[in-house]
């Protein structure tokens, strides 16, 4: 299994080296050369599987030769033990035909665990047996940091720096970033909103001297082995509901694109999916993009759902990758009248393409508040800000086959929208329940690429 730039003007890499590199030295995505697929027999058979079988068969294809059986099962294996659920993704049904998929029992109580978990365990194997080690930089829009840091803690071969915007995540998501005590993670709160970060990531990826002298590697959704291990969810859920001899449709609130993408990855493996929903909240760039046909940054509004606080959704050019007949030239200039222009049109035919792929939704501020009120009344069910916008949508768009909403981070992740929509506050797991009385340990960097590489130079190990 080979892995190509979604920009076409990279060297062709395994899974060990993509997931190693992140960023491809083009400035673009990697993505697998062809995508494996299961046959309705195979998916069938998983069935009642444990959620880390399902995630064996399902990962195996793409991974190859880099890891032997043995090494993946037991990353598998390592990374989902510490779940607070046995069913790892459990489902909740919130109506007829509509079921939430819990994606809030890890250790950072996000959707990101699923992916940060295992690419950990992934990493250190790998890392391990090259005698190399790494720095880590990531970008967040609250989730992925903490779920990088806590996969990353105090592994001796990585240095972790994440960068989230400041002031705008939340408390929870700030604190469990900043309160880890291991000399090998830093939250680096930059002065600036997500998609500055993110550019920031991108550009030392873009600096090849500075890439090189720290070892620059990424974590974040650009990185395929995230996208990866999200596949595996799309299966468990609809397996769950009746999969592969009823087809099943699932609705994704998100920003960046990452997670609705590995939707997207489930189908062409086999998977039979009637509908992907995008849901976005009033940072709509990927809604109005399906809608108009081109994708313009209108700036980022602060809301009460900040992971979705983004107007730069990276993995989305993974799609377009596809949507333009997989050509790296066309989306390389697409992504370049982007950085000048702050923007561009999606031709007719790869919007089209995209209009067969997916359906998508907005939720307003007031919406998602209400849609947190109305599922605690309805059904008792407490929905974090970011949940409710993918369920408000998916309440518009029921269909004939079962709906599967990702419900992508624990309420208590967002205790002031919940208390203030539903009069409760939610109150963290037990084993979370120190989290505010814990010493934060922050460093707060401007906007400038320069600034941010020498704080980096400066924390890492040597």
């Amino acid at each position: 299994m080979k892995y190509i730039s979604t920009r076409g003007d990279a060297p062709h890499l395994t899974f060990e080296e993509a997931m190693l590199t992140g960023l491809a030295l083009d400035g673009g995505l990697y993505v697998p050369e062809s995508v494996p697929t299961l046959g309705q027999g195979e998916i069938a058979a998983l069935a009642g599987a444990p959620y880390e079988e399902i995630a064996y068969r399902v990962m195996a294809p793409f991974v190859g030769d880099c890891f032997t059986e043995d090494e993946l099962r037991g990353a598998i294996a390592r990374a989902y033990e510490g779940f607070g659920h046995d069913a790892r993704a459990p489902l909740v049904q919130l109506g007829p035909n509509h079921f939430l998929l819990e994606l809030f029992h890890g250790p950072t109580l996000a959707f990101k665990d699923f992916a940060m978990q295992i690419i950990g365990q992934l990493f250190q194997i790998a890392l391990k047996r090259r005698g190399e080690r790494v720095t880590i930089v990531g970008a967040t829009s609250g989730d992925t940091g903490s779920a990088a840091i806590e996969a990353f803690r105090g592994l001796d071969n990585v240095d972790v720096m994440i960068l989230y915007p400041h002031g705008r995540v939340s408390e929870v998501q700030r604190r469990q970033m900043s309160t880890p005590v291991e000399a090998n993670v830093h939250a680096l709160a930059l002065d600036g909103d997500f998609d500055d970060c993110q550019a920031a990531v991108k550009d030392m990826f873009a600096d090849v001297a500075f890439r090189d002298e720290v070892g620059l590697a990424a974590v974040n959704s650009i990185n395929w082995a995230r996208v990866l291990a999200q596949v595996v969810y799309y299966f468990s859920s609809a397996l769950s509901l009746g999969a592969p001899e009823r087809a099943v449709s699932f609705t994704v609130p998100t920003g960046n694109f990452g997670d609705i993408f590995a939707g997207y990855i489930a189908k062409r493996m086999g998977l039979p999916i009637a509908k992907l929903v995008v849901a976005t909240n009033r940072n709509d760039i990927l809604h109005r993009t399906l809608e108009t046909g081109r994708y313009q940054k209108e700036g980022v509004s602060p809301t009460i759902s900040p992971s979705m606080d983004i107007q730069v959704s990276s993995n989305f050019e993974r799609a377009l990758f596809d949507a333009y007949g997989r050509d790296g030239a066309a989306v390389a200039q697409l992504m370049a009248e982007l950085k000048s222009a702050g923007g561009f049109p999606v031709s007719q035919g790869a919007i089209e393409v995209l209009r067969e792929v997916y359906a998508s939704g907005r939720a307003s501020e007031e919406e998602t508040s209400a849609t947190i009120t109305a599922m605690r009344a309805r059904t008792g069910e407490v929905l974090c800000p970011h949940s409710a916008v993918g369920v408000k949508v998916a309440e518009e768009l029921l269909g004939a086959e079962p709906m599967i909403t990702l419900a992508t981070a624990h309420p208590a992740k967002f205790p002031d929208a919940v208390e203030a929509a539903t009069g409760l506050r939610p109150p963290l797991p037990s084993r979370m329940s120190d989290l505010y009385d814990r010493p934060e340990r922050i460093t707060r960097v401007p906007n400038d690429l320069s600034e941010i590489e020498r704080v980096i130079r400066e924390m890492r190990r040597t």
